[in-house]
């Protein structure tokens, strides 16, 4: 048999040029069942992709609506109560309440509460540093509740039982917010419609490994063009739990916290916004943060942050339909709230793009380019100009780096899609599940090790799968590979690696039944004896 022949040109001619076998193929039944749905999945990926990019249009388009300086000032400063809610956070509690105690704001108007709902020995090394804290003159007392009632929503709206602020700063147990946090925050309220103040999460660890570097960029995009996006355009946009200022009013016209969701944060922004308050987004103004340094970690947070924002779009959207919020405002809330439905759309494309190549590939080439590749790049490209825009913003002189990032970064979304896509159907018929944290080690540079594992979650059937879907998409790598179907095969080998890492880190991270893997010895002092 004559070997076929090599070479650009050739591969050309007879893939996309030769026309010899043009009209023998006919859909049928079959074919056309499994092509609706493919297409169709495409067709809602490539508008949730597109949305990235008008988010980028309106950052662009409103950046002279960007806030720096507050409009005016307090001329006598109002009183701030600062929360921290904190739930089994030994490692980083004493980080945390350092920071806190350094913030420049006259003691007479600042009432720190220690919110804690620990069940171990957080209880003590909490209340120690309190008391040590509380004894050096600082306006700070511990409160810990025997029931975990509404998780951190409970923790808060116990907090504001017992506040004595017209103001309420957040922060979680992982952030370090700079001593001038209170300062550069407060006097924005001196507009009498504003209502919640959030500044942009920045990152401790970013260079610890290499996942928190993806981690970093992922969040970097939401803070910056999301965010930025939305406020500047004077679209509702949600307070993100932590390293914001809430004015108490605010709080209590929309209802209080409520626990009925993950998120009870988005929640609470949704109500407010509806009520007439004002949110603003002070990009320039940096809080640091510890970024998860494990996989399990890191999708347990992204589960929980997918489960909630469905949660909460099943209570809001309805709401915030009906309302006489503008039309854009109401569009703009149905991407952002519903935006964790792409996961069981990619599911449902992982399940459909090996007998959809297959079909394809009968139908002919030239289909394939004008129709198959415009969706794939609307709905997966997108994310690429997101994230670079994002740290062309941040890092203008850096920011090329990233584009040693960007594939790893698609990758691990996708690879994500199984324990979002559960989290997310959890939500949808309606699922309880308890508050699961994000566990913090205090790791924050490449010398640090982590040396414990009470925190870790165990594993399920999760890691398992991804590793079963990756050799899957390794199969369609395959066959592409054979039918010289190369344009596929990069696309392909993102959910290849993208499963295959997910899973393995899962695996080489997590522990089986409490048996767990041998790890050095934690670096940092356990912040015991204070």
């Amino acid at each position: 048999m004559l070997a076929a022949p090599k070479g650009i040109v050739p591969y050309i001619r007879q893939h996309f040029l030769d026309t010899t076998f043009r009209g023998l193929y006919q859909a049928n039944g079959f074919d056309l069942a499994l092509l609706i749905p493919y297409f169709s999945v495409l067709i809602l990926l490539a508008g949730y992709g597109a949305h990235r990019y008008v988010l980028v249009y309106l950052y662009y388009k409103h950046k002279k609506n960007r806030t720096t300086e507050a409009a005016g000032h307090f001329d006598d400063l109002p009183r701030v109560t600062v929360q921290l809610p904190i739930f089994n956070e030994q490692y980083v509690i004493e980080r945390l309440l350092d920071a806190i105690c350094k913030l420049k704001y006259p003691r007479e108007k600042l009432d720190i509460q220690v919110l804690d709902d620990s069940t171990d020995e957080t209880v003590e090394v909490a209340r120690g540093l309190v008391e040590r804290y509380a004894a050096l003159g600082h306006p700070i007392v511990y409160q810990h509740r025997a029931n975990r009632e509404g998780f951190k929503a409970g923790a808060l709206a116990e907090g504001m039982k017992t506040a004595r602020g017209e103001f309420i700063a957040i922060f979680d147990a992982d952030f370090t917010p700079p001593e001038d946090f209170l300062l550069r925050t407060i006097h924005h309220f001196t507009d009498p419609k504003v209502g919640m103040v959030q500044t942009r999460w920045t990152h401790i660890n970013r260079n610890y490994s290499f996942l928190t570097q993806v981690e970093a960029i992922l969040l970097d995009g939401h803070f910056v063009l999301e965010h930025s996006g939305r406020a500047r355009t004077g679209l509702f946009f949600n307070f993100n739990g932590t390293a914001g200022l809430w004015r108490r009013q605010a709080i209590e016209e929309a209802g209080g916290w409520q626990h009925d969701t993950l998120t009870e944060d988005t929640d609470l922004s949704y109500r407010a916004q509806l009520k007439g308050w004002k949110f603003i987004y002070l990009q320039d103004v940096e809080c640091p943060a510890e970024l998860p340094v494990e996989m399990t970690a890191f999708k347990t947070q992204q589960a929980r942050w997918a489960k909630g924002l469905i949660q909460t779009g099943k209570k809001i959207l309805p709401r915030v339909l009906r309302s006489d919020a503008p039309l854009h405002t109401k569009i703009e809330a149905w991407y952002h709230l519903t935006a964790n439905l792409s996961y069981p759309l990619m599911i449902m494309l992982s399940v459909l793009l090996l007998p959809a190549m297959v079909i394809r590939f009968y139908q002919g080439w030239f289909q394939m380019l004008y129709i198959d590749l415009p969706l794939f790049m609307a709905s997966t490209f997108s994310i690429s100009s997101f994230y670079l825009v994002s740290q062309r913003e941040l890092f203008p002189r850096s920011w090329p780096r990233a584009l040693l990032y960007l594939p790893f970064l698609m990758a691990l979304g996708i690879g994500l899609t199984i324990t979002n896509t559960k989290a997310v159907i959890e939500a949808l018929i309606g699922k309880e599940s308890a508050f699961a944290r994000t566990p913090k080690y205090r790791v924050e540079t490449k010398q640090d090790r982590v040396g414990v594992t009470k925190y870790r979650k165990r594993l399920g059937w999760v890691p398992w799968v991804e590793l079963l879907v990756g050799a899957y998409f390794a199969l369609t790598v395959y066959y592409a590979v054979e039918n010289e179907n190369y344009i596929t095969v990069p696309f392909l080998l993102l959910f290849v690696v993208g499963y295959w890492y997910t899973g393995l880190m899962s695996l080489l991270q997590g522990r089986f039944g409490g048996v767990s893997l041998r790890t050095t010895n934690h670096t940092k002092p356990f912040p015991v004896g204070v």
